[in-house]
């Protein structure tokens, strides 16, 4: 278990590991065709310390990997500004947004796929404006006008995923409580729920309710997030998100338990048309 910066040196230094000993070289051959001391390399592999973009690019160069998806990602990783085509636009708002948001953001804009349950409020990726700006005027106490529409912005701003080319494919399983609370008021809510059946008819977009009837289920014990990665499965990484900070997970076992667990989540949901159906309904107040 480790936070978010922790968690992507390690699987980037485990990444850069596998392809310098693919390539059948030692950490001092590595390190010597770069012209870098040993230990240089095994810190960076054991994820002891942080490495830049262009040390990353040195030894890509020297493993051979010169194209393709693998490069792309472990650049960004690195903290490339820009990678595949995403810049990292949250920089600009470095100054009102935590450590731990910012890395979420990171993993955000560089997954391929994301697996998320809510129990409580509608996933930011899928949010309006209004709803936005309620939740995080309740989430965020005593914040001022100025930072609360900063914070918004950036929260419309990580939908852009949803349209990036390739999109994220987002697969969400909402408890029923998620669409019942009146955040924000009806008028709001009534245009939360209508933008929910909009983008679940995205291709990319997996949308299921689990509802109240479903009983006790898996999920009682909190929302969290899976994270899933292009090319290779050894980067995913499963966040759970609590009141001041966010946990990552990136054991297999941990994967494991929690894949198993989403999987269950989505055949005690209802499917995903009948899903449109039942958020329909709720909003014809049925």
């Amino acid at each position: 278990m480790q936070n978010g910066p922790a968690v992507r040196r390690r699987k980037l230094g485990a990444e850069l590991r596998t392809l310098r000993t693919g390539t059948g070289l030692t950490s001092g051959e590595a390190a010597r065709l770069v012209g870098w001391h040993q230990s240089k390399v095994s810190r960076i592999e054991t994820g002891a310390s942080g490495v830049k973009p262009a040390d990353v690019r040195l030894l890509l160069d020297a493993y051979g990997v010169r194209e393709g998806q693998r490069r792309e990602l472990l650049l960004m990783l690195a903290g490339a500004e820009e990678a595949g085509g995403r810049s990292r636009w949250w920089h600009a708002y470095r100054g009102i947004l935590p450590p731990t948001y910012r890395d979420f953001i990171s993993l955000e804009s560089q997954a391929s796929g994301m697996r998320t349950l809510e129990t409580t409020v509608v996933p930011g990726l899928l949010q309006t404006p209004e709803y936005a700006r309620a939740v995080t005027r309740a989430a965020v106490g005593g914040v001022d006008d100025e930072r609360l529409d900063a914070l918004v912005e950036v929260r419309l701003a990580r939908q852009d995923v949803l349209h990036a080319d390739p999109p994220l494919e987002l697969s969400a399983v909402l408890d029923e409580a998620v669409l019942r609370r009146e955040v924000g008021g009806p008028e709001v809510m009534a245009r939360q729920l209508d933008r929910l059946l909009e983008t679940a008819r995205l291709p990319q977009v997996r949308l299921q309710v689990l509802p109240f009837d479903a009983g006790a289920h898996v999920g009682l014990t909190g929302p969290f997030v899976i994270f899933s990665f292009p090319s290779t499965s050894d980067l995913d990484v499963v966040v759970l998100d609590q009141l001041t900070s966010s946990l990552y997970l990136e054991r297999k076992e941990d994967l494991k338990a929690y894949a198993e667990a989403f999987d269950a989540l989505r055949i005690h949901a209802l499917s995903p048309h009948d899903s449109l159906d039942y958020i329909a309904g709720i909003g014809d107040g049925a």
